[in-house]
């Protein structure tokens, strides 16, 4: 008798906790429906011809709830996109390094607001960029206040990186601070070098500002910077396939590139060319651009942050730094912010940018107020939702930068159709 009880006890044991887990299950935004539309929407650009192979991995709530793979992540030789594809993660590489970087401000290191010549001289009496003269000459004016440490987590110290400034665009070019051939502080040397495009803090332009963060890293730990963040990051999050420079036992899971040429037309960059980069081992190791990584290696990162600095009983970051991180530090001043809105109705953080308000259109990039993302050159894509816990990472390798609509398509299907907000 005693033994029966037992057995119905562990029977009624087993009932409740598979009812709860399918209840659980019921209330997860991305189920077996949002899975097939998404599976659909992906492998609709494959059958398409607009991309060559693609690969996307989500966690709600701490569990996975979508992986799938289509097409090849090297269509010659027919080697198919797979979760263990290496990438080219491109400016998916600056969340890291702002993590990196972070870890310092937690230590006491700096303050935000602090000049950026406090630590680095190198950018000390900087010069702002006034046009030209009637002969072409540039016009040069004193900088209003010192770029801070703040400017150069959102993108508004005036670093300029554009080929079509009168002037400035030449000095950029044959100060040369991009050359993998120099070191972190070869680079800062010729940056501080370069006058600004603006006074500090009155635009947003992308630029060498995150770079310039790698560069920080390594003069205030006083350690090369590739050390740092793999002793601070990497490693603990067990990211072993995010790295600069990639072995050549490994090279073979490396994705190739492609360059959309029109409409159902790729060409392949020769990989020479395309991983030229990772397949050397530069002395330039910079913060904006340059790791490698699979969907497991960044979706650790992801999950990381989505549970507030901690993963699997590893801590990176308090709770309170990763919600500095994830917060609009963009003033209503700082009008001028170059393509930032094409991300949607976003502001920027440290190295993320922010959503600030719902979609208004079915045209806007979708997203939930309060997520922060990034995503590559390469068309490589994530995000992070605390609203609904969800982590996602999408990867592909396609050059021009998504002229196809992928991470729209894409969120379109895990979140939905449009719904204009309800008014009262």
């Amino acid at each position: 008798m005693k033994q029966l009880f037992l057995i119905a006890s562990v029977l009624l044991i087993f009932s409740v906790a598979c009812r709860q887990k399918q209840e659980f299950a019921d209330t997860l935004l991305v189920n077996e429906n949002v899975s097939a539309r998404i599976d659909s929407t992906l492998s609709g650009f494959v059958e398409s011809g607009n991309i060559a192979g693609v690969s996307a991995l989500i966690y709600e709530k701490d569990q996975e709830v979508y992986y799938n793979a289509f097409g090849y992540a090297d269509r010659k030789n027919q080697v198919r996109m797979d979760r263990n594809t290496i990438v080219q993660i491109y400016s998916m590489t600056k969340p890291i390094t702002g993590v990196a970087l972070m870890t310092l401000y937690e230590e006491g290191k700096f303050q935000l607001d602090d000049p950026l010549a406090k630590y680095a001289p190198e950018f000390a009496g900087m010069k702002v960029y006034d046009g030209v003269d009637e002969n072409g000459n540039i016009k040069l004016v004193d900088a209003e206040r010192p770029v801070t440490i703040r400017d150069i987590t959102r993108h508004t110290a005036g670093f300029p990186n554009r080929e079509d400034i009168p002037g400035l665009s030449e000095i950029l070019a044959e100060k040369d601070p991009r050359s993998f051939e120099i070191d972190l502080n070869e680079m800062a040397k010729r940056i501080g070098e370069i006058p600004l495009w603006f006074q500090p803090g009155t635009q947003w332009e992308y630029g060498q500002s995150v770079d310039v963060q790698a560069f920080l890293v390594e003069r205030i730990a006083k350690i090369p910077y590739k050390e740092y963040v793999r002793e601070q990051v990497l490693d603990p999050l067990k990211m072993d396939d995010t790295r600069y420079f990639v072995p050549e036992s490994n090279r073979s899971r490396m994705s190739a590139s492609y360059r959309r040429t029109g409409e159902g037309q790729l060409e392949q960059i020769p990989n020479e060319e395309a991983h030229d980069f990772n397949n050397n081992d530069y002395p330039l190791t910079p913060g904006g651009f340059g790791l490698t990584s699979t969907l497991d290696d960044y979706m650790a990162f992801a999950r990381m942050l989505v549970q507030k600095g901690e993963f699997e009983g590893t801590r990176i970051l308090k709770p309170e730094t990763v919600e500095l991180m994830a917060t609009n530090h963009l003033p209503d001043s700082v009008t001028e912010r170059s393509w930032l809105p094409s991300k949607g109705n976003v502001g920027f953080g440290i190295d993320f940018a922010v959503r600030v308000a719902p979609p208004a259109s079915a045209e806007e990039m979708n997203g939930v107020v309060g997520e922060f993302f990034w995503d590559g050159a390469a068309s490589t894509l994530f995000w992070v939702d605390p609203v609904n816990e969800i982590t996602a990472v999408l990867f592909v390798q396609l050059f021009p930068y998504d002229q196809i609509k992928l991470h729209k398509k894409f969120k379109d299907a895990v979140y939905g159709k449009y719904q204009p907000a309800e008014t009262n």
